[in-house]
């Protein structure tokens, strides 16, 4: 857990004055991704802003593979970055040193901005993330702009009212009408805040009830995920039996956090075997022929043998056979009765479009999968990222697109019953696309940013 050695920022001050100089913040890996693809398409720019970061959680490796300069020390926490989610995970990241870092992060902020006035250069911040990167914006005293990944008005409401919530404490989570509290709103309505960019439409339509520069521009979340191959689709007029004839894929994404992802991972092996039970009978796979297959999407985090290792424990057994194409030639094939398995580091995307439905125990890997019109069914596991808190929040924020189950031998009965009704099939595919967002959001915001913030 040692400290970054950041790349020093007055190695730049011959810089041109010209230039946007832009300073991103971001807290979280999955922050780290989404303000990267944005830096992405703000190099593309005719005339692009000079780009340094400060990932405030985690050790910035997004940001490393843009050769984007760190300004100041960082630092993987224990939590990982889900503090906000069990106070304990609080404290061990004081423990770790939480505190004296964020004093360094401060310090390394006001720095660059003295730093960049002493040049006559202009300084803006993005904000990526939540409060704390906002805080950290409107602390510097120069013009920002603030991407909200983490909060969603889908948590405490949809478009046709609020969500009944259990517990008082739940229920006060919107008691200012925003699920933003006015403390945030405030941060987000001053003078020096250019622009805010909410997650979705309707947290967009809710900000703009008070004095906030909120711009709909989609989610950066579902840039990025095309395949390297065209899926399937059938439109001709065989297309029924084609769709009966082709693999019922099933997705696994047990999330890329070690050590919990290989617990994730055993129980959704329980899951699995349920499903083989169901998948077994004539009558609701349809066709004696037609192949049932998994696709294990494992992160690159992730100890590949481990996980295989696991699943051999299971009774499944390595085949030579390849029963659907991916673009992984390291991808290991396994089988067991009539279906396959299919473990694969290497064809993430593809794992997300081929997928028919997830089992998912994953948070940024199964917003995706839902933003491209699929079901997926999820099981709370032990944390410290997908406990049950999470996994309930996160069918608030996806709504029928997720089915929350409490035990993994579980998803077999929710598997037959979602095939039994194709109409609400269709219901969860614009409800999905719709919470999520249309692909592009990163090049939007980033144009957006170099209107706003010059």
């Amino acid at each position: 857990m040692s400290d970054f050695s950041p790349l020093s920022v007055t190695s730049n001050v011959h810089l041109e004055t010209s230039r946007l100089q832009l300073l991103v913040l971001s807290n979280g890996h999955g922050e780290d991704l989404i303000a990267t693809r944005i830096v992405s398409e703000l190099k593309q720019n005719t005339n692009p802003p000079n780009i340094f970061a400060l990932p405030l959680v985690g050790g910035g490796h997004a940001y490393q593979q843009l050769d984007i300069p760190l300004i100041g020390s960082v630092r993987t926490m224990p939590s990982g970055g889900f503090i906000y989610m069990d106070g304990r995970q609080f404290m061990r990241d004081v423990r770790g040193g939480l505190v004296q870092l964020t004093l360094k992060q401060i310090n390394a902020i006001r720095r660059w901005v003295n730093i960049q006035k002493k040049l006559g250069n202009q300084a803006s911040i993005l904000a990526v993330g939540d409060i704390v990167p906002l805080l950290h914006a409107w602390f510097s005293g120069v013009n920002y702009a603030f991407v909200g990944t983490a909060k969603s008005e889908y948590y405490v409401r949809d478009e046709s009212g609020g969500l009944r919530r259990k517990t008082k404490a739940t229920r006060l989570e919107n008691f200012s009408g925003s699920v933003y509290h006015p403390w945030e709103r405030w941060l987000m309505s001053g003078s020096r805040c250019k622009a805010v960019f909410p997650r979705d439409s309707l947290t967009t339509e809710i900000l703009k009830k008070w004095a906030i520069p909120a711009f709909d521009l989609g989610n950066p979340m579902m840039d990025g995920l095309e395949p390297k191959f065209p899926t399937p689709r059938f439109y001709s007029a065989a297309a029924q039996q084609q769709e009966l004839n082709r693999p019922l894929v099933v997705t696994l994404l047990p999330g890329s956090r070690p050590p919990e992802a290989y617990a994730n991972w055993k129980l959704i092996m329980i899951a699995v075997s349920s499903l083989m039970a169901l998948f077994i009978e004539q009558d609701f796979v349809q066709h004696s022929s037609r192949k049932v297959i998994f696709l294990g999407a494992i992160a690159p985090s992730l100890h590949y043998d481990s996980m295989r290792q696991i699943l051999e424990s299971q009774g499944w057994r390595p085949h030579t056979e390849i029963p659907i194409e991916i673009p992984d030639e390291d991808a290991l094939t396994f089988k067991q009765k009539n279906a396959y398995f299919i473990l694969t580091q290497n064809a993430y995307n593809e794992c997300l479009h081929l997928g028919d439905l997830a089992i998912a125990m994953a948070g940024t890997a199964t917003e995706q999968f839902v933003g491209l019109g699929k079901p997926a069914i999820t099981i709370p596991g032990s944390g410290p990222q997908f406990t049950y808190a999470f996994a309930e929040a996160q069918s608030r924020l996806l709504g029928e697109s997720v089915i929350l189950v409490e035990q993994p031998d579980e998803v077999a009965i929710v598997v037959r019953a979602l095939f039994a009704n194709p109409d609400r099939l269709h219901i969860i595919a614009e409800n999905g696309m719709r919470r999520m967002g249309k692909p592009g959001a990163a090049k939007r915001i980033a144009h957006s940013l170099m209107e706003r913030l010059q």
